[in-house]
Parts: C-alpha cells; structure tokens; sequence
C-alpha cells in the first residue's frame, strides 16, 4: 500500500493541531480586538446607514467660461476625492453630473461631519502675508494691531522652517504704539498695492506718481476702515468677507485662534496658491520631541516663489513676519517666518495634535481647485431603501446558504461536517476583519459588498468540493482514508490556488479600473478569496487529516461520505513480489 512521503510533509500530517491553533488564537485574536476596540460591527455605506448627499455647481471666473471642461471637472473630482478619503477612506462617491456639477455622497460615521466641511471648502488655495491681526472684536474695534495668535479651528500657529526645530509660535505683545502700528499697515499695503514692471509693460505709459499714489491711499483707506468695522464674531458677515477680492489685491479674513477666539486680518496678495504645493503631510517628530508637525514640499516654481516671500518676510517684525494659509476665504493657519525658506520644503510647527496637523496636511495637499464651485444643494438621504434592499439579499443569501448545507448533508454526509465547520470559520474572519477595517482604513460595507460576500460563499464551498472530490478519487482508486486525504492535497491545492488566484486578479482589476459602489464588490470579493485560501490551508487540510484518524471516517462508515462500496472503489492496492530466479543444483 502507498505510504505517505517523509520529511517535512510528514510532520505536518503528524501534527495538524498546529495549524489549527494558529487559526483559532487569529480568530481569538481579532475577536478581542474587535471589542476592544468598540466597533463590533461593521461601519455601513450611505445606501445602508443613510448620510448627506452634497451638489456642487462650477461657477466660471468672468471671461473664462471654457474652464469648465471635463479635464478640469475630472480632476476636481479627483482632488475632492482624495480631500474627502484622506481622513479616511469613508467610500464617499465623488462623481459628475451634467456639464458643471459635482454630487458628493457622504455616509455617515466617522470623519463624515469633518469631511463634509472639507468637500464644501471649495475655493482655490493661497499663501498670503499678514499685514495686521487681532482678536475681532465687532464694531468700534481697536486700531490694528500686530497680534500674531491667529488661527482656524483650534489648529495651532506655527513656525515654519525648512530645517527640524521644536518651537511655538511667538505670543509677542505689541511694542509700537498705535500710531506706528497703524503707519506700519499703511506702508505695508502701500508697498502691496505697488504694482510691479513686468516684461508685457515695458514701453507702455504708466500712470502719474500723484494718481497712483492717491489710488492707494484711498483704497488703504477703505480697507482700514472696513478692518475696523469687521465683526469676525457674526457668522452673516465673516461668511461674505474677502467676496469678489482677486488674489492680487489685498483683503480681509476671519479664522479662530487656538483660544477659540474669531481673529481678524489684513492680508497681502497671494504670493503662492495651493498649486504650487507639490504634497503635505503630517508628522510625528518623536526625536526632537516637537510633537506633530506638517511637513511641505513645493514645485519647482512654487518654492521660487517660496523663497521670494519668507525672505521678505523674515525681516519684518510681528505680525508681518507671518503668512496666512488662506482656503475658502478663512485662514487655516499663520506660522511666523524668521529665515528664507528657498530648500523648496517647510516645515509648520506648533502645539499640532495628531487630527489638526492631519487636517491642516489635508488641505494643503488637497486644497487647490482649478474651478471655484458653490453649494448648490445639501440634502440628508435616507437609508429606508437600502435598508429594505438589505434584508432582502440577506434573506436571499440565507435560502441560498441553507441549500448549500442541505446539498451537502445529502451528498457528503459525515465529511459536510468539515465543509460546515470551514465556512463558520470563514465568516467569522470575514464578519471580524470587515468590524475593524471600519475604523481602520474607513471601510464601509454597501450593498454591493453585501453581494460580494454572498458570492465568496460558493467560491470558499468550492475550494472545498475540490479536495472532498480528490480525495473520493483517491478511494476509488482502492486507498484508504488516511493515505488517500494526504495523496489528494497536493493535487486539490494547485486546483484551489489557481481558482482563487483567478477570482482575486478579477477582483483587483475591477477594484482598480472602477468608482463608486461597486468597488465595494471588488474588495469584498479580493478579501474572502484571500480568506478561503488561509482556510482550506490552515483548517480544512488540518481537521480531515484528524478526521482521517477517527474509526467512523476510517473505516468508511455509510454516514460518513467515504464508504468505498458507495463510491465504487476498486480492490485494496497491493504490493506484489516478483517470483525469484530458480535455484540451480550441481550434480556431484
């Protein structure tokens, strides 16, 4: 009879528990960790959970209404997407619609409120310098007044280099008295208001000394007294300041300081917008002890222009050593500068925490649009129908589940006992790994990843249908159990591992070249294939090889679904000797 071969095959037939335990502590494993961390169930999509569903219209700049096209709808749309998923990939739909529309479908959970102010914060980019800040106190508001505490959102004022330094924003009280102050805002915007030659210019006539100059005069003026009649504090008009202002002129801005206080500001023109950040990040500097700092890199040309503007800058005192990073009308952030920052990188600390460098590394990275879009609409969608949809697929992948167990009770018997065992054994990895991927990478179950999971039932049952088949062939051919279940492996595992190699390059192509829900499907299907074959490896192949030692499926019993007269097995193998040479005899 055929025995199975030595070595290191043999010790894993010898010692199957192994396999199993590994698989059981993974289930224990992740079973814990699903409860500690309080998400024990997974995170649903929009069409299951229900979430805000966002219109966006492109608005174009006058005279420029070709800009809306699809090149730049398409990557608006990208930017959108990757502004939204960058607190997490939520499966927020990013897609067109007509010609100047962008739909947003957030779901809710987690990072949902956070990114439906990202996604709203439309406008382009812009780094600008601060000419004066301070606290915004309504009307009748002190003259301006270099006060550089200014910041958005609780997110903390850095300072901004291009070398590793652990330092806060400087909290300088003023030392001018008001008179200079307001001569030093004066000048400053005189010098903004400046309009420098350019190479289209020259030859052409300019206006007067006398003109210009009372040109900037009256609009340093105006917006003097506009800064002092700002009210920060009143959402009405913080949501209307800086409308209409071009990003070569100077404006007005609002943005919160790490107080909580509204904080108002006179700011230069735009020196470098958001296209010419090349990427942001968020970092974590653990060695000088500088906590979470933001990490930027720029263009080719945006650190030119970088560099032009920190050294301007650097020489100033507060707060015209400082830059505003300017999204949407509202200041994100203001880290000072004290050297020029021409190595085409920065560096933004402060009191950052983990979220608010993250965020500001966000918008950053992702806060330049090559349209300005208005909110057209903002509605709450209900999940009553994906809800009803649910339970229907549910009840359907039930019927359809509990047919598979029937067929292969009667079929099987005894050896759908290992089949039963193996698919519990998979939904509880599947059921376990898709609660923690929720609050891990923002995965979120929809109904086509619903439909996903019910389709990797069938491909897990027939990983298993092929070995169970191998293994009856094995007996046929006149083996017994134990040798015919080790005899059987290699053969079922090529067939299993090119069938699921097959269903997971199908899933990865498709989780690849699509949007929206069905990659839902594609990454549930990519990730039960993946588990089917962790499975059939480290549970069914160990428990039939146990099972193999038991004397119900040893000896074939009727009810065990390997009894060789069922099966039409052949006569035992056996070893047959060949017949020895004939002796021969000397006569004497």
């Amino acid at each position: 009879m055929a025995t199975p071969k030595k070595g290191r095959s043999a010790s894993a037939q010898s010692k199957p528990w192994r396999s199993l335990a590994l698989i059981l502590i993974a289930i224990a494993a992740l079973t814990g960790g699903m409860f500690a961390s309080g998400h024990t169930k997974p995170r649903l999509g929009i069409d299951l959970a229900g979430g805000t569903s966002i219109t966006l219209r492109a608005v174009p700049e006058a005279g420029n209404e070709s800009a809306i096209n699809k090149t730049n709808m398409d990557t608006a749309v990208s930017i959108m997407e990757r502004r939204v998923n960058g607190l997490g990939v939520s499966e927020a739909e990013v897609q067109t619609q007509g010609r100047d529309n962008i739909v947003v479908n957030i779901p809710k959970g987690t990072n949902s409120e956070q990114a439906r102010k990202q996604v709203g914060t439309t406008a382009k980019l812009y780094f600008r310098p601060v000419v004066a800040t301070e606290v915004s106190g309504g009307k009748g508001a002190p003259s301006p007044s270099p006060s550089p505490t200014g910041n958005p959102s609780g997110q903390p004022s850095g300072k901004a280099s291009d070398k590793p330094e652990a330092t806060d924003k400087n909290s300088a009280s003023p030392s001018a008295t008001p008179t200079t102050q307001g001569r030093a805002v004066t000048d400053a915007l005189k010098a903004d208001a400046t309009p420098s030659p350019s190479a289209s210019d020259k030859g052409k006539a300019s206006p007067s000394p006398s003109a210009s100059g009372g040109t900037a005069d009256a609009d340093t003026k105006a917006l003097q007294a506009k800064y002092a009649e700002l009210d920060c504090t009143n959402a009405k008009t913080r949501s209307s300041v800086g409308d209409g202002v071009k990003a070569s002129q100077p404006t007005l801005a609002c943005g919160k300081n790490s107080g909580g206080q509204w904080q108002k500001y006179i700011l230069g023109p735009a020196e470098v917008d958001g296209t010419d950040v090349d990427k942001a990040q968020a970092t974590l500097d653990t060695q000088r002890g500088a906590g979470w700092t933001v990490q930027m890199d720029f263009t080719d040309g945006g650190a030119k222009k970088f560099g032009d503007i920190t050294g301007k800058l650097a020489q100033n005192q507060p707060p015209q050593n400082q830059f505003a990073i300017v999204l949407d009308g509202d200041v994100v952030s203001d880290p000072s500068v004290n050297q020029a920052l021409t190595g085409g990188n920065a560096e933004i600390s402060g009191n950052f925490n983990q979220q608010s460098a993250q965020e500001l590394s966000n918008m950053l990275s992702y806060g330049a649009l090559p349209l300005t879009f208005k909110v057209d609409s903002m509605t709450t969608v209900t999940a009553a129908l994906g809800g009803d949809q649910l339970e229907a697929g549910l009840i359907a992948g039930a019927i359809g589940l509990a047919l598979v167990v029937i067929y292969l009770l009667a079929y099987y018997r005894g050896l759908s006992f290992v089949a039963i065992l193996s698919l519990l054994v998979s939904a509880a990895l599947t059921y376990t790994l898709m609660a923690l991927l929720g609050p891990a990478i923002g995965f979120a179950l929809n109904l086509p990843a619903v439909c996903g999971a019910i389709v990797a039932i069938g491909i897990t049952a027939d990983s298993f249908i092929v070995y169970f088949e191998r293994v009856r062939d094995e007996i046929r051919e006149g083996r017994t159990l134990r040798p015919a279940v080790e005899r059987a492996w290699p053969r079922a595992r090529r067939t299993i591992l090119v069938s699921d190699f097959v269903s997971f390059l199908a899933a990865a192509v498709l989780f690849i070249v699509t949007v929206g829900k069905v990659r839902g499907f594609a990454f549930t299907l990519g990730l039960t294939t993946l588990l089917d074959v962790v499975v059939v490896f480290l549970f069914t192949k160990p428990l039939l090889t146990l099972l193999a030692r038991r004397t119900f499926f040893a000896s074939g019993h009727k009810w065990s679904g390997l009894d060789p007269k069922s099966l039409g097995a052949q006569p035992p193998l056996r070893r047959t000797r060949r017949p020895s040479a004939p002796v021969e005899t000397k006569e004497a």
